[in-house]
């Protein structure tokens, strides 16, 4: 009994038919259904890595300005500091006594009956 196989007839009506017809759009509902999520996912799966992507690259290129900027932060204290010694040297420059003490001390110029001694800047050594 086991190792035969029993013919059945299939009851040929109406009803039958159309509740094959059935069963196989269901069948095909079903089909579309899981490709259409299959679609769906991989859509949703391309567009969450690209927006990770692009948000990546969004933080490297944060983090580069960030650096960017704390260096011209920097540079920027460092030309201030160095505009305010060049005012003041301006400043210096148009007393004509720090002029004449300059022309003295660099260029060796005098005053009638003075004689000037230059001393090296070397220590001596003991």
């Amino acid at each position: 009994m086991g190792s035969r196989k029993q013919q059945i007839a299939k009851i040929q009506s109406r009803y039958m038919e159309q509740y094959n017809e059935y069963i196989d759009q269901r069948k095909q509902k079903k089909k579309f259904l899981y490709r259409r999520l299959a679609l769906f996912a991989a859509v949703v799966l391309i567009t969450f890595g690209s927006l990770m992507v692009y948000h990546l690259n969004q933080r490297e290129l944060y983090k580069q300005k960030q650096e960017e900027y704390n260096e011209l932060e920097a540079r920027l204290e460092q030309l201030k500091s160095e505009e305010k010694h060049l005012k003041e040297e301006v400043q210096l420059l148009n007393d004509t006594d720090y002029l004449l003490q300059i022309a003295r001390k660099d260029y060796f110029f005098s005053e009638e009956g003075e004689i000037i001694f230059k001393i090296p800047d070397e220590k001596p050594s003991y």
